[in-house]
C-alpha cells in the first residue's frame, strides 16, 4: 500500500490460507499485526467477510467469497464459518487460552472507520448486518489443515483493489450492453408483430369491401379463382 503523506510504498505482510467447502474454494487472509490490519480495513473488497474476536484483541481475518456469493453471506456453509472462527480465536492472545469465545463477523463494506479510532479499531454502519458465532474450544484438526496452506505474501493491497474495481466496472458495463441489446431486439420483435397485425387487419377489411355478395371467405376465394 502507500503512505498517505508521501505516497511511498509501504511493505505489508499478509498471511493467506485456502480451504475448500462444499465444492467451492475460499481464500482466508489476515495481517501480521494491527498496522497490517489498518491496510486491510482500508483496501478490503466489498464482498469480503470480516471476522474478529468480540471484545478482545485478535487478528482481523477475512474470507474472500467467490463471485456472486455476497447476497448469500448470511447463509454460507457452517463449515466455512467454523474454520474462519477457529483461525480468529487461535490468533488472539487472550482468546486462544479461553473456551466459549464469541466471534463477530460482517461484510467488509459494513465496517466503519473514523479518524478518532485507535489503530486496528473499527465500528459498524449497520448493526443488524453483524452476526456472532461461539467457539467452544480449539479444533486442532481444522487449524492443522489451514496451517498447511499458509502463505506469507507482501501484496500491494491498494493496486489489487483498483484492479478489482476495474474488473467489476467492465463486468457491469458488459451486462448493461447486453441488456440494451436484448431490449432493442425485443422492441424490434414487437414492432414486427404489430406490423403483421396491421397488415392482417388491412387485408380483412379489403376482403370485406370486395365481397359484395355476402359469400364466405372460402366461397369468395373460389369465386375469385
Amino acid at each position: 500500500c502507500y503512505c498517505c503523506c508521501c505516497r511511498c510504498v509501504v511493505v505489508v505482510m499478509v498471511f493467506y490460507f485456502q480451504t475448500e467447502v462444499e465444492g467451492k474454494t475460499y481464500y482466508l487472509y489476515m495481517g501480521k499485526d494491527k498496522h497490517e490490519n489498518e491496510d486491510l480495513i482500508a483496501h478490503g473488497w466489498p464482498d469480503d467477510l470480516w471476522f474478529h474476536v468480540d471484545s478482545l484483541s485478535s487478528a482481523h481475518v477475512y474470507v474472500r467469497l467467490p463471485d456472486g456469493d455476497l447476497p448469500e453471506w448470511e447463509t454460507l456453509p457452517d463449515q466455512l464459518i467454523v474454520e474462519c472462527c477457529q483461525l480468529v480465536k487461535q490468533n488472539s492472545i487472550e482468546g486462544c487460552k479461553k473456551t466459549n469465545v464469541k466471534i463477530i463477523y460482517t461484510p467488509w463494506e459494513n465496517l466503519k472507520k473514523t479518524g478518532d479510532m485507535a489503530v486496528g479499531q473499527v465500528g459498524f454502519k449497520k448493526r443488524k448486518r453483524v452476526k456472532y458465532f461461539t467457539v467452544e474450544k480449539k479444533d486442532r484438526d481444522i487449524l492443522k489443515k489451514l496451517e498447511k496452506t499458509k502463505e506469507e505474501r507482501h501484496p500491494d493491497l491498494r493496486q489489487e483493489r483498483i484492479a478489482r474495481d476495474e474488473r467489476e466496472r467492465k463486468k457491469i458495463q458488459k451486462e448493461e450492453q447486453l441488456k440494451r441489446k436484448e431490449e432493442k431486439a425485443e422492441m424490434e420483435r414487437l414492432r414486427k408483430e404489430k406490423e403483421l397485425r396491421s397488415y392482417s387487419t388491412l387485408n380483412d377489411e379489403t376482403l370485406k369491401q370486395d365481397n359484395k355478395h355476402g359469400l364466405s371467405v372460402e366461397e369468395y376465394e373460389d369465386d375469385f379463382m
